[in-house]
């Protein structure tokens, strides 16, 4: 079997909460366009209030001015390169989702899509909403397909505006049954499952979500039947990340050595490898940059070798 390896040129987005002045002036350039804001309900309400941040506070970074009534996030594309913005309302137990690609050249590349699917995560594994609904006007057919191929469902609707929704337990649900979805299929044991929801259920959702998110799209599998190319709790892998080549083991918290190349599962990069088999390549984004990683070689397998009691 040839291994599967995710192509680069796939949509990739990441949600990045930290707004920089920069990212202020981009958004004011985006919401100049009309063709951008003629979907955008309350565009001209955004705009003053950025311009008015801009010109009043001489901050380098104005998060939290533009969390103040829901959460704001900034899209990245797989180079880094802001190309909109997702806004996150809570209303009770549901929240609504705001998304706008800022720039007209990336229409038509998907990235709606793939933005739509992290504000998904971020909404049901972060915030723990009950319900994530999003509002578009029933002209805005990009939006409104964008929407409906991501599992959202039609809950209301008027001659102008359309009310989609998606509850947790369908989002849940559409996880384990088309696990892989945009991504590569990635396997865990039944009893690393266990001890990995057993940590989850000890630590504050936000610190580890996108954990949270991983073990719930896993394929299960008995530990005697993993495959010996797969990096499983207490493996030994060598992986490309970026251009620099690193040996590491993928431990619990309580074993982690960064002398010893002993990787926390709750790190970054210890969380994005579980899973994943030989050949197996991806983006993903770490705090200040997106990386590629690429699973050179699984070295040591505690399955493989017998080691089960690991």
């Amino acid at each position: 079997m040839q291994p599967h390896v995710v192509k680069m040129n796939k949509p990739f987005i990441s949600l990045c909460p930290e707004i920089t002045r920069a990212n202020a002036l981009t958004l004011m350039d985006w919401l100049e366009d009309e063709c951008v804001t003629e979907h955008l309900s309350d565009s001209r309400h955004v705009s003053r209030f950025i311009e008015q941040v801009i010109n009043r506070v001489q901050l380098p970074i104005l998060t939290h001015l533009f969390n103040q009534g829901g959460r704001f996030f900034m899209a990245y594309d797989r180079d880094d390169i802001p190309v909109g913005f997702v806004r996150l309302v809570m209303s009770g137990r549901d929240c609504e989702m705001v998304l706008v690609i800022g720039n007209r050249d990336n229409w038509g590349r998907k990235l709606g899509a793939s933005a739509i699917r992290e504000a998904m995560k971020l909404a049901f594994f972060e915030i723990r909403a009950d319900k994530l609904i999003a509002k578009i006007r029933a002209e805005n057919d990009r939006s409104l397909k964008a929407f409906q191929n991501c599992g959202f469902l039609l809950e209301s609707q008027t001659l102008s505006m359309k009310s989609f929704s998606m509850t947790a337990e369908s989002y849940l649900r559409r996880l384990r049954e088309s696990p892989a979805g945009h991504r590569a299929d990635i396997y865990i044991t039944e009893i690393d499952r266990a001890r990995l929801k057993s940590l989850v259920d000890g630590e504050l959702p936000p610190a580890i979500f996108e954990l949270e998110h991983e073990i719930e799209r896993a394929i299960v599998v008995d530990p005697r039947q993993v495959r010996r190319d797969v990096v499983t709790m207490n493996s030994r892998a060598l992986l490309q990340l970026d251009n620099e080549e690193m040996e590491v083991a993928l431990v619990y918290p309580e074993d982690a050595d960064g002398s010893d190349g002993k990787l926390s599962i709750c790190s970054d990069v210890g969380t994005a490898i579980l899973g994943y088999k030989e050949g197996d390549a991806f983006d993903w984004r770490i705090p200040d940059r997106t990386c590629r990683i690429r699973i050179e070689k699984v070295l040591y397998q505690p399955e493989a070798a017998g080691d089960f009691h690991l």
